[in-house]
């Protein structure tokens, strides 16, 4: 990779950790596009000038469609394009991914802005610039405060589940446009009766319909080859197609008719007061998609290239990227699975990619406007449905259900929520099923009693090895979780249980505490409990393996000075030995005898 970006690729037997970030230092570490011009080599301006023009006969056509599937006019599909991908180049971290609208949003934006905008298009471009800006701020603040690793708590199951959901929503959103004719039916099973009755009674445009399911079938073809520019192929026809016969008024094919010309400018968008609330869960239902999407595709990416991304600054960037959508007449935006690929096989090496694709953009509107008036309506929403298509993960979710059925249907369960409940709600849904996933092992974790095995060293599950010898008189417990107040009480009932089930009185009870890597103050005063029911029973409680962090806590907790230092013990095998010299007792130490 001698004309890429060697100068962050790694000795052999090193790894690069952040190494953008080392090379800044202050303020400057947020603006990642300033380093990059500072090491800019001049063999990358060919590459980079190439795929910014390649990428071009993708953003216009894709930029269009993506707004009119978010309920805003196409116009503003490009002013989302042009300025977020400016603001991406500065302070954004990834060298190569490319910013925009997004079909995974579109259902979001759709949501609240088709019942609010009440059909007005200034009304529905303020009410989506709105949700941008409330997206940027979510995403600025979340990223300075150093959260950007939230969106890790979305497991992939949960992913799959929501994205399936969004795809559902988008194509069924999109299904009408193909066939010429409307539906204004809410639900997804609402909207598909009334796809089929619409269907049956006849209101199908044939020739839109014909130029639509063309269209969608040319670019699902193509897309067998990267480097072919699959939607300008498409959309280029089917303009053609409708120029040439006249199909707008011979047909009442829908087309996207006259653009203004000129660029964005600056402008604040207002809404009504009503009209926040739906508005702002909205910008928060952006914020937490688009981030755990670019947050993906930013960290394959970043292995690919082998230059590590901070997920603070991605968080950052993407924010701004959001902020000035919003402020230029834009909408929500986020990275892309088909752009980045695009952009990706056409050589690019830098952010500067991205703003040739700008640039580019900028100069048709000012320069040939009307070159996209006769663009179809069903062509547009053949591209959002083939990019819905590519949302859909089947054969991965196939895997998961062979080896962690569970899990599996966690994803139906979020799929279902999306589906029926709809975009935010289902989001919301999502995020409380990953909240509970996160918390379920640590609230209910395995626990276990240990023994010693014939010919295998070391402390044993005794319902993993049946065959393990116990100590006389000594319980060996181990917690595999933090302790925390969620599962203070399972423990103190779990360790009850193993003295009970001794098959010999119990005089030590160690709690093997390897696995804990955190006490809080509830659990620590169930552990004083607990202490004072064994005491009652005349069981001594004793520790082993506890971590150093853990220790700390626990001084502090008082619980150190109560138990005495002579509880305390480095390992499981100082523990039996303190045991035996107190307790002598007839028992085969299997270690002893493979040493």
């Amino acid at each position: 990779m001698t004309d890429s970006l060697s100068s962050h690729t790694p000795k052999p037997g090193r790894i690069a950790r952040h190494a953008m970030l080392e090379d800044q230092a202050g303020w400057t570490r947020w603006l990642p596009g300033l380093n990059t011009l500072r090491k800019y080599e001049s063999s990358w301006l060919r590459h980079d000038l190439v795929a910014g023009l390649v990428m071009t006969t993708m953003l216009v056509p894709v930029g269009i469609a993506y707004a009119e599937a978010s309920g805003v006019p196409g116009i503003n599909g490009l002013y989302a394009t042009i300025v977020p991908m400016l603001a991406y180049a500065l302070f954004g971290p990834s060298r190569i991914l490319v910013l925009g609208p997004d079909s995974a949003l579109s259902a979001l934006i759709l949501t609240v802005v088709l019942p609010l905008s009440a059909g007005e298009p200034q009304r529905a471009v303020a009410l989506a610039g709105t949700m941008a800006i409330v997206s940027g701020v979510v995403c600025v603040a979340a990223g300075l405060a150093r959260l950007g690793f939230i969106t890790e708590l979305l497991s992939k199951p949960i992913r799959y589940g929501y994205m399936n959901g969004i795809a559902l929503t988008v194509l069924l959103s999109q299904v009408p446009k193909l066939f010429g004719f409307s539906v204004t039916a809410k639900g997804p099973l609402r909207q598909a009766w009334g796809i089929v009755d619409k269907v049956l009674a006849g209101n199908t445009n044939v020739v839109a319909l014909a130029i639509g399911a063309g269209t969608l079938v040319l670019i699902l073809l193509l897309k067998r080859w990267p480097r072919v520019p699959a939607i300008l192929i498409a959309m280029v026809s089917a303009t053609v197609v409708v120029a040439a016969f006249h199909l707008a008024t011979r047909a009442g094919v829908s087309v996207l008719g006259p653009m203004p010309r000129g660029l964005p400018a600056p402008r604040l968008p207002l809404i009504h007061v009503a009209d926040l609330g739906p508005t702002l869960m909205g910008g928060i239902a952006v914020a937490v998609v688009s981030f755990a999407d670019t947050s993906l595709f930013s960290r394959t990416y970043a292995a690919r290239l082998r230059t590590p991304v901070d997920p603070n600054q991605e968080m950052v960037g993407l924010g701004i990227a959001n902020l000035a959508a919003g402020f230029f007449q834009g909408f929500p935006i986020s990275s892309s699975s088909s752009r980045t690929p695009v952009a990706e096989a056409a050589g690019a090496k830098t952010q500067l990619t991205g703003v040739v694709g700008a640039l580019a953009i900028a100069l048709l509107l000012v320069l040939a406007p009307n070159l996209l008036q006769n663009l179809p309506h069903t062509a547009l929403a053949a591209v959002v449905i083939a990019s819905a298509i590519g949302l859909v993960e089947v054969s991965d979710l196939r895997r998961i259900y062979r080896i962690q059925r569970w899990e599996f249907w966690l994803s139906m369960a979020c799929f279902a929520g999306v589906a029926v409940l709809g975009a935010i709600p289902g989001i919301a849904l999502a995020i409380v099923i990953a909240v509970i996933e996160f918390l379920w092992d640590g609230w209910r974790p395995h626990s276990a009693v240990l023994g010693r095995v014939e010919h295998v060293r070391g402390y044993h599950d005794i319902t993993r090895y049946p065959e393990a010898h116990l100590i006389p008189g000594l319980v060996l417990f181990r917690w595999d979780a933090p302790l925390f107040f969620a599962n203070a009480e399972l423990f103190h009932q779990r360790v009850l249980d193993a003295v009970a089930s001794s098959p010999t009185p119990v005089h030590w009870l160690v709690v093997a505490g390897e696995p804990v890597t955190s006490v809080d103050v509830t659990a620590a005063d169930v552990v004083s409990e607990l202490d004072d029911t064994l005491q009652a029973a005349g069981i001594e409680l004793c520790f082993a393996e506890i971590k150093d962090p853990v220790m700390d806590k626990l001084k502090r907790f008082g619980l150190f000075k109560r138990f005495g230092e002579q509880t305390f013990f480095a390992t499981l095998g100082e523990a039996v030995s303190a045991y035996r010299t107190i307790h002598p007792v007839e028992w085969i130490d299997w270690e002893d005898r493979m040493s």
